[in-house]
């Protein structure tokens, strides 16, 4: 097909929705633009103090914890959550390896719930929410208690007397690989590196400096990019300004390395002041991390909630005591009131955004809803047609 035939989609924010979206769309045959503030496509280093923009999943842990989730989420979350499993699984199969990811981009270990003994009272009030909410679908798996004895041998290095529930079915994405690998793997996209983008209207997208660039699709994946600079001056019936509204969620992040202690899978502490998780990655590392501060605070992690996050974390595993620290970061997370996402399209134009700490655990759901409802083809749709 020529190229001049073929449509043309210009997409504004280069997260984990931008890339997915130019990833599908370029497989799908379409030409695509990325317009991005970043200075490239690649992680930022470990070790900075990230004053360049980056996207907020680089930052995230990359948990795919629907049932954990239900705690606070609605069930059509959830479901949403269960649906981008499977996509994620997908997608993956079509990357291709990657060094940094020897055990694959996407794992489906399970993950665990904790609580240590003085905490379980708060620990069943979150079950037992769990559990109601599993009554939107009770094909949904549920949370299995362990004993110490069972406990231990899916988790060696957990502490004694520790509580723990199985959450099975959830899994992980290596997140920074992740976002690397689909910018690697679309083909013919024309990515616009340290560009912002102030609009985005029907088959237009205004970028600084007055230029334009004017497409078949125009796609508003920007975040907190596209709130208003000023929300007074905001028009809320706009395509380029859906919601105002939108507000930052600070997530915080310690990398610890931590040679010779092994952990399979992640771990949610039922904790009484955060919701503290530790995530594994390649490489002897642990990610550790509390998913929500509702604070816009773009400064770096601050003394006492990094004692915190790392005291946490050193109950729950106490060979972590000689773990190193290799980084601390923060970043926001783009919200709406009610915590749930936002999907819009009218002709020539697409907008996804506020999806809060799900950025992860939506976004393939959420890609392949706007694409079937423009009625382009889906991943499915190229998966079947791969096998026919």
């Amino acid at each position: 097909m020529a190229s001049s035939s073929r449509p043309h989609a210009g997409i504004a924010g280069a997260g984990v929705l931008g890339r997915l979206l130019a990833w599908r769309l370029a497989h799908a045959g379409w030409r695509v633009s990325v317009v991005d503030p970043a200075p490239d496509a690649l992680a930022p280093a470990r070790g900075s103090l990230f004053h360049a923009p980056h996207a907020a999943g680089f930052t995230a842990a990359g948990m795919l914890s629907p049932l954990a989730e239900l705690d606070q989420a609605e069930p059509d979350v959830a479901a949403l959550g269960w649906r981008s499993l499977d996509l994620w699984q997908a997608i993956a199969r079509r990357l291709p390896a990657r060094a940094d990811a020897p055990q694959g981009l996407v794992r489906r270990q399970d993950s665990l719930l904790l609580a240590h003994p003085s905490d379980l009272g708060a620990a069943q009030r979150v079950l037992a929410r769990l559990e109601a909410a599993r009554a939107q679908d009770p094909a949904w798996p549920a949370a299995q208690p362990l004993d110490a004895e069972a406990l231990q041998a899916l988790e060696p290095a957990l502490a004694p007397r520790l509580w723990g529930w199985r959450l099975p079915g959830e899994g992980q994405v290596l997140g920074p690989a992740l976002l690397e690998a689909l910018a690697a793997d679309a083909p013919g996209v024309t990515w616009h590196w340290g560009r912002r983008v102030s609009e985005v209207s029907p088959h237009r997208l205004t970028l600084d400096e007055g230029q334009t660039l004017t497409v078949d699709l125009a796609i508003d994946a920007r975040g907190l990019g596209a709130r208003p600079e000023n929300p007074a001056q905001a028009h809320p019936m706009s395509p380029s300004d859906p919601r105002p509204t939108l507000r930052g969620v600070r997530g915080e992040v310690v990398w610890l390395h931590a040679p010779g202690v092994p952990l399979q899978r992640p771990l949610r502490l039922l904790h009484p002041r955060h919701r503290v998780y530790l995530v594994p990655r390649p490489g002897d590392l642990v990610l550790l991390g509390a998913s929500e501060l509702d604070s816009e605070d773009r400064s770096p992690v601050s003394l006492r909630s990094a004692v915190e996050l790392m005291a946490a974390a050193h109950s729950v595993i106490p060979e972590l005591a000689e773990a190193r620290i290799v980084h601390l970061e923060a970043n926001l997370r783009p919200a709406l009131p009610d915590h749930r996402p936002w999907v819009q399209h009218a002709p020539g134009w697409l907008a996804i955004n506020g999806l809060f700490r799900h950025g992860w655990l939506l976004a393939p759901a959420l890609v392949e809803q706007a694409l079937t409802e423009l009625g382009l083809p889906t991943l499915a749709h190229h998966q079947e047609a791969a096998h026919a």
